[in-house]
């Protein structure tokens, strides 16, 4: 017997990751083969660069920011999409004077990933 998927409602509060951030993990959480951050970054606020075994792709929705990926620093506008590919150094910088509110999404079910301990550009 083969199971339906499931329509699921999840609310951010309950998957907080940090008090800038709610994290899905969509294998945890419901079988599903990727994950995906909202993040608040306040200005000048700014996530260090780290790696993943798997391609991140980042959303802007508000907010101006800068992203360092690899030897590439892209500055974004809302509704503006970056691609990283795996195992890239990456991390980014709220630029702007307002929050930036950005959604990452991981291709991996669970979260995997490694803290280099170095400020983005």
């Amino acid at each position: 017997m083969t199971t339906q998927p499931q329509v699921r409602t999840f609310d951010l509060r309950d998957m907080a990751f940090s008090p800038t951030a709610a994290l899905f993990e969509g294998a945890v959480r419901a079988g599903l083969g990727f994950s995906l951050f909202v993040v608040r970054t306040a200005p000048g606020g700014f996530v260090e660069l780290h790696v993943h075994p798997y391609a991140e792709t980042f959303l802007l929705l508000e907010g101006r920011g800068r992203w360092t990926a690899g030897d590439v620093v892209s500055e974004l506008e809302p509704e503006q999409m970056l691609v990283v590919p795996p195992q890239t150094p990456h991390g980014f910088r709220n630029t702007g004077d307002v929050p930036l509110l950005v959604v990452s999404v991981h291709e991996s079910g669970t979260l995997q990933q490694t803290f280099l301990g170095e400020d983005p550009a």
